[in-house]
């Protein structure tokens, strides 16, 4: 009977060790998760909704872009920006988009420089750091045109300067060097909402794609500038644009 009841024990000793590090594995798992995991929804204090009113027209036409039903439409045409009212260095941005023409073309850059928007024509875009918003037919309407698979850009997600500014990306990289690729695939095809948060903080930019981080870069000069939205040849839509500044 000893010798039996030291065998329970035993074996109930080595199903509690079991069942701890079940546990502990799960805690893990779910720990690692929520570093990279951030479906945020700009709600809370600091955080203030945006519409056309906190807007001033760069370049675009006085139709290409309106305000109806909680959503900035845009027709896209001409090629062109509007910029926030006001200059940002630090903030939290939260913005759901969808083209509504497939391979279409769009964007949102953060510290866009105020001397980059002097002057500019219709058919331009400023400097700054881009956080593109692409649909997935773009790619096909490439390979289709060319032969060839899209091996400088994709459409998930990627971030990149543009004109004087500088980055430096997170990995994967373009082919250049100078654009950062999303580590996963998860946008939505044409006609399909998209969450993007973006966290631009002390020169680093980073992208969380509906609801997981993808792409980024640091070292970003300037970094500080305009918030701009951006008309690029086809009709998009966005909704929910929320910010939130940081010290």
């Amino acid at each position: 009977m000893k010798t039996y009841s030291n065998s329970k024990s035993i074996l109930l000793a080595a199903g509690l060790v079991c069942c701890a590090a079940l546990l502990y594995g799960a805690d893990a798992e779910e720990e690692t998760t929520s570093v990279t995991a951030a479906r945020i929804d700009g709600s809370g204090p600091g955080w203030k909704s945006l519409t056309l009113d906190d807007f001033t027209n760069v370049n675009c036409d006085e139709d290409t872009w309106s305000f109806r039903d909680g959503k900035f439409q845009c027709t896209g045409k001409p090629v062109g920006v509007i910029r926030s009212n006001k200059i940002y260095q630090n903030l939290e941005l939260v913005v759901q988009w969808r083209h509504l023409k497939s391979a279409g073309n769009s964007g949102v850059f953060v510290w866009t420089p105020p001397e980059s928007l002097e002057g500019l024509k219709p058919g331009s875009l400023p400097h700054g750091i881009e956080v593109q918003v692409l649909d997935h037919g773009y790619a096909e309407e490439f390979t289709k045109k060319t032969g060839k698979k899209p091996e400088w850009f994709t459409t998930n997600g990627d971030v990149f300067p543009v004109g004087n500014s500088t980055m430096k990306p997170f990995p994967p990289f373009a082919p250049n060097g100078k654009r950062s690729f999303p580590s996963k695939n998860l946008s939505k095809g044409v006609g399909e909402w998209n969450h993007y948060y973006i966290r631009a903080v002390n020169g680093e930019v980073r992208l969380w794609v509906n609801g997981e981080e993808v792409s980024g870069g640091t070292e970003c000069e300037p970094h500080s500038g305009y918030l701009c939205l951006e008309s690029e040849g086809s009709p998009i839509e966005f909704r929910d644009l929320r910010i939130r500044e940081l010290p």
